[in-house]
């Protein structure tokens, strides 16, 4: 428990650290740690940083084995760009010892001339091996064009759905 509280407060460090402004502070930092929890839990983290005339970012992961082999971690990252963009993501993700596995994450992103992207999905499998998942994606341009579409994978069986539309809200055909 104590080896998670120091991660937490090592990632609270290092956003800390890219409020300053950029004159005021450039470089990186990057911060790891692991030991054993209270339960016998093999722990691990790691927390980065970094700013300069350019942007910054801060990202970080951690994870954690029990003693029958299960291991869990999460994971995220997020960058500002100097002119304003920006972008951001986040994930879990599990292994357990049957065999059985899985992930899930998002992502959203924005143009400093206000386009935007978001995506999110999920994917398993379990201890025989078969996978389902789905994703789904949305983005519009800073024109407003945009794209929404979703992909499913179920039963080894892959079935994908998009709709475009340009500026005008009219549906088109979407580009390949």
């Amino acid at each position: 428990m104590r080896t998670t509280h120091l991660m937490l407060l090592s990632a609270l460090a290092v956003g800390g650290a890219l409020s300053l402004s950029t004159d005021a502070w450039a470089g990186r930092v990057r911060v790891h740690g692991g030991g054993t929890a209270a339960d016998g839990a093999q722990v691990r983290g790691t927390a980065a940083a970094g700013r300069n005339a350019n942007g910054a970012y801060v990202r970080g992961h951690g994870s954690r084995t029990d003693a029958a082999g299960n291991t869990t971690g999460r994971s995220g990252a997020a960058v500002q760009g100097a002119d304003g963009g920006s972008a951001h993501r986040s994930g879990s993700w599990y292994r357990n010892a049957d065999g059985s596995a899985g992930r899930q994450g998002t992502a959203s992103a924005t143009t400093a001339a206000g386009g935007s992207l978001s995506t999110s999905g999920e994917i398993s499998r379990d201890a025989a091996g078969n996978v389902d998942g789905a994703r789904s994606t949305s983005a519009t341009t800073a024109g407003g064009a945009s794209y929404t579409g979703s992909t499913t994978v179920q039963n080894g069986s892959v079935s994908h759905t998009g709709t475009c539309t340009d500026s005008s809200g009219q549906v088109v055909a979407c580009r390949k």
